[in-house]
């Protein structure tokens, strides 16, 4: 039926009747779906050098596995990301309300994204890594020209939750605290907004298509937005929908299925089709040996698909990195830390899945026989984000030292 507040369908058993838009008529390539934006209906909306690392030899920690260290920063370092073309530039972001983009190889600094005014919590490239866009705690998102190292767009929308890009086009999408999901044409500025309930937007994922987006609210609830018409598909929330914040999500290669992962310690998979909740993957007390209150406060934090075998890993609180049967739904592995798991990432072209926890060490674990293959260390605080290049070859990490770092990923099968 209609959600008269929001315009969205909710699901209600088989009897619904929807209408699914077919996605995939004909073939297009990503230049005819950044034309497709085109057409929106947007509104006005107002309106160096290498001196920031050092070598393993200077390094005064007990044990660095790591190449290089950039130390650019004088807070926490809050997130990195690669730039996806060539994966030869890192941009991080931090406490000292600094992003900073530089080069991976040998550390040197490119150009700071100036004029933040808190702590810089997003910072990500576009999907031709042309454009960096950097968003601090306060909502200021600022987007700046690579190769001219040249600021071409800002805006406030108030205490900022996501940031991501569009995969085909120049479209910045971010999520606030009050809600509403907003989207840019970058750089004219042209925007539209997204009304969701009256609590954060905690979480968000554009699909592959670029046409749809899933948007995971404080509240549990998770809405599927058409980008194009910015109207909900689908609403999905009370039982079908999670009990506590949405802390993560995923989706699979072809963007037909959706992982969240919430604070309630559940992760839930979703057909983006006819968003149906088809699996509902978590711990019981037997697998981490926990309370049952332990077990309720056990929050997901980081979820992902594999790429290459039916397998979805699931990151906890608790330090459980759980693999799970995607075809069965069933724990097939339960990989312990002793500290809780920050985030993961599997490789593009492998099984192998790697974390980062609070104990400031990056593991990689083997997602078929659930064995840890390597760890590495570095950081003397908790790593708060790291990404993988494309080969997996490489790990760049952000951490509560101050540090970001590079770590050379080494196993005998390369």
């Amino acid at each position: 039926m209609d959600d008269p507040e929001h315009g969205a369908v909710q699901i209600h058993g088989d009897e619904e009747i929807i209408e699914v838009i077919e996605l995939n008529e004909t073939e297009q390539t990503p230049d005819d779906l950044a034309e497709e934006f085109d057409d929106v209906d947007f509104a006005e909306a107002g309106n160096v050098d290498d001196e920031g690392w050092e070598t393993e030899d200077e390094m005064d920690a007990e044990q660095d596995d790591s190449e290089l260290t950039f130390s650019r920063h004088t807070g926490s370092v809050f997130c990195v990301s690669l730039d996806p073309v060539t994966n030869n530039l890192a941009v991080t972001g931090g406490e000292d309300d600094k992003a900073f983009v530089w080069r991976v190889t040998d550390g040197e600094l490119l150009f700071e994204c100036t004029g933040h005014k808190d702590s810089v919590t997003c910072a990500v490239f576009s999907h031709d890594s042309k454009l960096v866009a950097s968003g601090d705690m306060s909502g200021l998102i600022k987007v700046w020209r690579v190769e001219t190292k040249e600021e071409i767009w800002s805006f406030e929308i108030g205490d900022l939750e996501w940031l991501q890009w569009h995969p085909h086009a120049p479209v910045l999408l971010a999520g606030a605290a009050d809600g509403n999901v907003w989207m840019w044409k970058i750089p004219s500025g042209e925007c539209k907004t997204l009304q969701g309930p009256n609590c954060q937007a905690t979480s968000g994922k554009i699909l592959p298509d670029g046409r749809r987006a899933v948007v995971g609210y404080e509240d549990g609830t998770l809405r599927l937005w058409d980008l194009k018409q910015g109207n909900t598909i689908y609403v999905i929330k009370g039982q079908d929908g999670h009990q506590g914040a949405l802390t993560s999500m995923e989706c699979n290669k072809d963007g037909t299925l959706v992982l969240t992962g919430s604070v309630d310690g559940q992760a839930k998979l979703i057909n983006t089709s006819t968003g149906k909740v088809v699996g509902c993957l978590s711990l019981d007390n037997s697998d981490t040996g926990n309370t049952v209150e332990e077990q309720d406060s056990n929050s997901v934090e980081s979820v992902g698909f594999c790429n290459v075998l039916p397998l979805v890993a699931v990151a906890y609180l608790d330090g459980t990195l759980a693999i799970y049967d995607l075809s069965t739904q069933s724990l097939r592995h339960s990989c312990k830390h002793e500290v809780g798991i920050v985030h993961l990432q599997w490789e593009e072209a492998s099984a192998m899945v790697a974390v980062c926890n609070l104990g400031g060490v990056v593991t990689l674990w083997d997602g078929r026989s659930g064995s840890m293959v390597s760890e590495y260390h570095g950081h003397s605080a908790e790593i708060l984000d790291f990404t993988l290049n494309r080969e997996a070859s490489v790990a760049v990490t952000a951490g509560g030292d101050h540090k970001a770092k590079v770590f050379c990923l080494q196993r005998p099968d390369r």
